[in-house]
């Protein structure tokens, strides 16, 4: 079942219209997974940040454990593939990440470049994510994070060339996270396949936009729930003015 899910999400990759990108939405439990299923988007993509401060963790500072738990209650709720950003693989195996990610329930994962604010190595990363595509075969999407431009490396050519090294080692997509929109033109006509690119809630170009400038895909990081949590806040605040006024 998962494998279907993966070939159903890879081809969501493929043959779209430069204005129609791929819009997933990132849930951060199920509760949030079964609103943006039920509001027809046809596939989701967990982020990171975003679990972690559902979970009452910093961003970064979530167990594995706690991780993979809070993806399968995400995937076990909705009816729709899930992609899971687990963040640099917890050092785990590449055996063991697939089969934990394969357990979850996902079809797809994200898996950065970088470690304790620095950078990996390219060739060695290219390696480590070859041998996850060994280990997953067509059962996982492999999205390549490249974080070139979040650790100050603000050169284009880096990042093309990390991708095309990850694209080479069998990634599905890569995510030139925090490129600014300027560039996005120049990153996709160096880069092979789908690109992934964050689009933050009320603010820049739409999806829409992001797409005729390049992107493959879109998502949004922690910015949803962040997004949700800043209503909640105003919510309480009025409950509380109403309970003191």
């Amino acid at each position: 079942m998962v494998t279907a899910g993966a070939g159903l999400f890879r081809a969501l990759h493929h043959g779209r219209p430069p204005e129609e990108p791929l819009v997933l939405p990132g849930p951060w439990d199920a509760a949030s997974a079964r609103v943006f299923a039920e509001a027809g988007f046809p596939a989701l993509a967990t982020p990171s940040a975003g679990v972690a401060a559902s979970l009452g963790y910093a961003d970064g500072a979530t167990p594995a454990d706690e991780m993979f738990a809070a993806v399968a209650r995400i995937a076990r709720a909705v009816d729709v593939p899930v992609s899971a950003d687990v963040e640099g693989g917890y050092g785990l195996a590449p055996r063991e990440l697939v089969e934990r990610l394969l357990e979850a329930g996902a079809v797809g994962c994200n898996l950065e470049d970088s470690a304790d604010g620095v950078l990996k190595d390219p060739a060695e990363h290219a390696e480590w994510l070859a041998e996850v595509r060994q280990e997953a075969g067509d059962r996982l999407f492999l999205n390549a994070r490249i974080d070139t431009f979040v650790r100050g490396v603000d050169d284009p050519s880096a990042a093309i060339a990390r991708a095309a090294a990850y694209v080479a080692a069998g990634a599905d997509c890569v995510y030139p996270i925090a490129a600014p929109v300027a560039v996005l033109p120049l990153l996709r006509a160096g880069i092979q396949g789908p690109m992934n690119v964050v689009a933050r809630p009320g603010q820049g170009p739409s999806p829409a936009e992001l797409g005729g400038l390049g992107a493959t895909r879109v998502t949004f990081g922690p910015g949803l729930q962040r997004h949700a949590e800043g209503a909640v806040r105003e919510l309480a605040r009025r409950l509380a003015d109403r309970r003191t006024g």
